[in-house]
């Protein structure tokens, strides 16, 4: 199968990365075609945007790089429909991919999944009525998404979450928080833990 992937910004990368890898697991012959980033070119396919050029956060950044923004849009279109994928594969980046996935809805016939829902339940709620106009399928990472989206009448799929995946597939993961302190030599250290979210 022809997959298309949409990402912007380096978590979706980690994460398209990870879910091409998934796929090329069952589907030897998967043929990628992405705006990604560097992980994503390390599984394979076609680079046509890195997420460097599409990343613009902030209400200024935004207005200065309009242009550019509307150009990649449009460049992102015509690629889809030239590239003619079985599947579109958006992950997170709402402001962009909403507008893809609202284009392949209205002019093709191409299946549209979102992977990684964004977090329409902290703030735009009011997106809901797009991912159910425009998205084929919806694949969440939080468990308690799939109530939110069923509130609204819109199946979505649960698939696990790949940084909880990542702690638990760790080395040492049987190791207890006093080993690890000891083996790293800490017991007189102040331990800060850094969230990023």
């Amino acid at each position: 199968m022809k997959y298309y992937l949409i990402v912007g910004e380096a978590s979706g990368d980690l994460h398209a990365s990870n879910l091409m890898q998934a796929i090329k697991e069952k589907d030897e012959n998967a043929d990628f075609r992405f705006f990604g980033g560097d992980l994503m070119q390390e599984v394979g396919g076609t680079l046509v945007k890195h997420y460097r050029e599409l990343a613009f956060m902030g209400f200024i950044p935004v207005l200065l790089n309009l242009k550019t923004i509307l150009r990649n849009l449009e460049i992102c279109k015509k690629d889809i429909v030239d590239y003619s994928p079985d599947v579109v594969i958006l992950v997170d980046y709402p402001g962009f991919n909403l507008k893809i996935a609202k284009h392949l809805k209205l002019h093709t016939s191409i299946p549209v999944t979102y992977y990684i829902s964004p977090k329409i339940w902290a703030w735009k709620e009011y997106r809901i009525k797009s991912f159910k106009k425009y998205v084929d399928q919806m694949l969440c990472i939080l468990p308690f998404e799939v109530d939110f989206y069923k509130k609204h009448n819109y199946p979505v799929d649960y698939v696990g979450n790949p940084t909880v995946d990542a702690i638990s597939n760790r080395e040492n993961s049987e190791q207890t928080f006093n080993e690890f302190i000891k083996l790293n030599k800490l017991e007189d250290k102040p331990i800060i833990a850094i969230l990023a979210g």
